[in-house]
């Protein structure tokens, strides 16, 4: 039996997570918590092997409460079930320890099936979130080197080639090989969307 702490500050909520893993043959829920400081003193007196954890509530947040367990008992894993999925709720919590991030609007054998998989010693992301994560993975691995970026920047004030050559002191099929590259790691194909993407990207 996954023996699982419920943390939500809302109680029609907690209700419905705690009937959903109630009728699961292999989850057992050892207690409800009604803020995040009272999920920090459940868990620690009870030490169940997983806590399902809300983010935003009362007293700590979801985050907060995650980092303060995990310091006292680092065998236990938190999950954390939630409507938020923003970038900085996302990063917040996994930087806290939290093996999963579910989202409550999910189907609920998505749910059972990330609580499962987190007791197994495995980590459980909803797939918009798997996506969010890696498509930051990616965005962080693009550089661009510091002539491209001065080419580039260039583009940015609206020279043209020919300009860009002659204010750089290039040959023209250098700035137009500085851009092509420029292109290729952006995964752009034209000066505009290249400016704008580098922009996006805080690369300019």
């Amino acid at each position: 039996m996954i023996r699982v702490l419920v943390a939500d500050d809302h109680p029609v909520v907690r209700g419905g997570i705690v009937a959903l893993l109630a009728a699961a043959d292999d989850i057992e829920v050892v207690g409800e918590a009604s803020n995040g400081r009272e999920a920090v003193d459940l868990a620690l007196a009870l030490a169940p092997e997983l806590v399902l954890m809300d983010l935003r509530m009362p007293e700590l947040n979801g985050d907060e409460a995650t980092a303060l367990i995990l310091q006292a008992n680092p065998a236990i894993r938190v999950v954390v079930l939630t409507t938020y999925e923003t970038d900085a709720s996302i990063l917040t919590a996994i930087e806290a320890g939290a093996s999963g991030y579910l989202l409550k609007a999910a189907p609920q054998e998505e749910i059972l099936a990330g609580i499962r998989s987190v007791a197994r010693g495995e980590v459980a992301l909803a797939p918009s979130i798997a996506a969010m994560l890696v498509g930051r993975v990616k965005t962080r691995a693009i550089t661009l080197s510091p002539r491209e970026t001065e080419v580039l920047g260039l583009v940015a004030q609206g020279m043209s080639n020919p300009a860009i050559a002659k204010r750089l002191f290039l040959g023209e099929a250098t700035v137009k090989t500085h851009l092509l590259h420029a292109f290729e790691k952006l995964g752009v194909s034209d000066r505009t969307r290249a400016v704008t993407k580098a922009m996006e990207l805080g690369l300019l």
